[in-house]
């Protein structure tokens, strides 16, 4: 009796060793390994197993650890195949000693969930009861420490989320522009979920949605591309404002619509929304294939608070950049009142005091050199006019067409006819703020060249936007003729060399002029 006490207080005592060691350390990582390794020595088992069921496709193997058994170099075996060679291995001990247990199996439970199982096989002289019970034990205070650490790590992963959302606040502090907060937003959530892939998507129309921002990824081929919004998760997320959860996106015909030619393979994904005032996008945070995260990493409470505050500093910076954009208007229409109410009316005055002066002389030659000296006012007056309308003109951020046909309209007054403008590619979605900026201003002083030199009576204006963005404005007028460049072809060709393009013109003479300005399609 003394000597059963004996070893019953050892086997207990042996327990709460394997107890402590495998509770020694909260990681997650390596856990499952040390639960199976400490049940193998208590019994003295030659080989073990242990299995995680997956949730995601019910009772099937997730992920595994193994005790005394070889896997193959590149891991191509299953778990549910290591499982069988076990049972096999197990079956052959019990055809050997008859009477003995050919081996353990015993469930691991968190509270009510069934989280894994936990099998042992190969002991010499088969297994008794007592080792069932010692296993069974283990088992039962595994499922404790499994889920001490799984809550430490989802704390651990929580607080990372919380830093992140401080983070993209402290970022409000200083002037921040809305492309580099949708860069700061996408950087951070990858760090934090450590995703391999994280895009934000937001509203072109009721329609579509368009990848403005991308961590994890080269940005080629994905950046600027739109997704269908009324047949993919993404338009779902953006629509209803609720979080999905995609624990394999095999298994969801609606992730199909997500897929561009570079869009990354993934296999496990959350899509959040982001409400900025009255339009809602995706942040979509994602894992590729072979790196799907556990179900613990997909728990969307406390990213979804991020989302939140991402979504706040967009308003933010957006409205920055708006009371930014409404100063510039204010300083533009400002300068346009000084040059209209003074300049002008000075320019006026000075034209009328020269006109009245050559009354007054009798040289011819003096006379024809103040008439000169007149017309220059003249056309000096017009420029400033096209100036001021220029300034009364949209910022960049709006739709280009738009832009291009009110520059157009402008001149069409001065003309006497509209220029033809033709649109060829995305250009919308392509052409970025920067290069935005100087196309507009490329066709407005082009367009001003031609109403004072060319005499024109047609005017083309081709955009086609590809590989690159080429930009051809022809006229039918008298050319260039043997005058050299003005300070307005050589504005073109600089413009062109500051985005790494080139501007050419030729013309012959009665012939009319072609300005052909090319800059590489930028990327970022």
């Amino acid at each position: 009796m003394a000597g059963s006490a004996k070893v019953t207080t050892e086997r207990l005592r042996r327990v709460l060793e394997a107890v402590a060691a495998v509770s020694s350390d909260l990681s997650l990582d390596g856990l499952l390994g040390r639960i199976l390794r400490q049940a193998g020595d208590l019994v003295d088992a030659e080989f073990g197993y242990l299995d995680v069921l997956d949730r995601r496709s019910d009772r099937r193997i997730g992920s595994w650890a193994t005790y005394g058994m070889e896997e193959s170099a590149g891991g191509e075996r299953s778990g549910r195949e290591l499982l069988v060679e076990m049972l096999s291995d197990a079956g052959s001990v019990e055809e050997r000693r008859n009477g003995a247990i050919r081996f353990i199996g015993v469930p691991i439970r968190i509270h009510d969930f069934l989280f894994g199982n936990l099998y042992l096989g190969g002991k010499e002289g088969g297994f008794s009861h007592a080792d069932e019970e010692v296993v069974l034990a283990l088992a039962s205070a595994a499922g404790v420490v499994i889920e001490n650490a799984r809550l430490y790590e989802q704390g651990e992963r929580q607080r990372l989320w919380l830093e992140a959302a401080a983070d993209i606040t402290t970022a409000l502090l200083g002037p921040i522009s809305r492309d580099s907060a949708l860069q700061l937003v996408v950087d951070r959530a990858r760090l934090v979920a450590a995703a391999d892939f994280v895009g934000l998507l937001m509203p072109v129309d009721d329609a579509t949605l368009m990848v403005e921002a991308v961590s994890g990824i080269p940005v080629d081929g994905v950046l600027g591309e739109r997704v269908d919004a009324t047949r993919s998760i993404a338009g779902d997320v953006a629509r209803t404002g609720a979080t999905v959860v995609v624990p394999n996106s095999d298994r969801d015909p609606r992730y199909e619509p997500h897929k561009t030619p570079s869009w990354p393979d993934l296999g496990s994904l959350m899509e959040l929304p982001l409400r900025t005032g009255d339009e809602t996008g995706t942040l979509i945070v994602g894992w590729f294939k072979g790196h799907q995260t556990d179900r613990w990493e997909l728990d969307p409470v406390v990213p979804q608070r991020f989302a939140e505050q991402a979504a706040l500093v967009l308003m933010v910076a957006r409205a920055q950049e708006d009371q930014g954009l409404l100063t510039v208007l204010e300083d533009r229409d400002r300068i346009g009142r000084d040059l209209h109410d003074l300049v002008i009316q000075r320019l006026f005055a000075i034209g009328l005091m020269l006109d009245n002066t050559t009354k007054l002389i009798t040289s011819r030659e003096a006379s024809t050199r103040l008439s000169s000296a007149i017309d220059e006012i003249d056309e000096t007056i017009k420029d400033i006019r096209r100036t001021i309308f220029a300034l009364s003109g949209p910022l960049s951020g709006g739709e280009l067409r738009a832009e291009l046909e009110q520059v157009i309209g402008q001149s069409a007054d001065l003309l006497g006819f509209t220029p033809e403008l033709r649109l060829v590619g995305p250009v919308e979605s392509v052409v970025t703020d920067d290069v935005r900026e100087h196309l507009v201003a490329v066709v407005g002083e082009a367009l001003s060249n031609i109403v004072r030199h060319a005499e024109a009576s047609e005017v083309l204006i081709v955009l086609d936007v590809g590989d690159d963005i080429d930009l051809v404005v022809v006229d039918n007028g008298c050319g260039l003729g043997t005058a050299a460049p003005g300070t307005g072809l050589h504005n073109l060709r600089q413009r062109a060399e500051l985005l790494g393009g080139h501007c050419e013109v030729s013309s012959k003479p009665g012939g009319g002029t072609q300005i052909h300005w090319d800059v590489p399609r930028r990327r970022s």
